[in-house]
């Protein structure tokens, strides 16, 4: 389980197929305190530690994550978004994110606004049912509120902290990021096919 609240910006320093996919993430988080077997949202994505050095860990991802995520757009050298798993006691400070990402959604275009950045998303008929006015998504691992949503397309509203602790500082049209829909939405939903 985790926050959508990005601690860290990984670097990807190795790609090597091995029936899946390995792939090795530089990170300044204390690896003495990283236990393999642990879970790391990396853009999003809930990942397994199977490996640690010094400044580094590695993940297995298998063909199925590769297909549904953004994955298969890494490259190393590229950077990604990280967030290590909830412990008892830790501050919810965005909001519930199973790091179990339910598409892709591809960035059609970007503004200022004012010293903020507007990003439109287009997100996937399926999923963007799910996705409401001033409610959360989770986007590459990122907790964010949407400000407004039009058929498939919603937007949303990043301040400069948010460009400057992750990797939204880069973002340009065309780019496709990990979607993962408000875990209430999606029971919400639910409930409301069943009544």
């Amino acid at each position: 389980m985790f926050t959508g609240i990005v601690t860290d910006i990984g670097e990807i320093r190795q790609l090597e197929r091995r029936g899946d996919l390995h792939a090795r993430i530089a990170a300044s988080y204390d690896m003495g305190g990283v236990d393999l077997g642990a879970s790391i949202a990396c853009d999003g994505v809930c990942l397994t530690v199977v490996e640690t050095g010094a400044d580094w860990f590695a993940v297995d991802i298998s063909a199925e994550t590769v297909s549904k995520t953004n994955i298969g757009d890494w490259a190393v050298g590229g950077r990604i978004n990280l967030e290590r798993a909830l412990r008892v006691g830790d501050e919810l400070g965005g909001h519930i994110v199973s790091g179990h990402v339910d598409g892709t959604a591809e960035v059609v275009a970007t503004r200022p606004e004012g010293e903020s950045t507007r990003v439109t998303f287009r997100a996937p008929a399926a999923l963007a049912r799910f996705i409401a006015s001033k409610g959360s998504v989770a986007l590459n691992g990122t907790s964010l509120t949407v400000n407004e949503v039009e058929g498939c397309d919603f937007g949303v509203n990043f301040i400069p902290h948010t460009q400057q602790v992750t990797t939204w500082g880069a973002v340009k049209a065309g780019d496709r990021v990990n979607l993962e829909i408000d875990t209430l939405a999606r029971y919400v939903a639910r409930l409301a096919e069943a009544g």
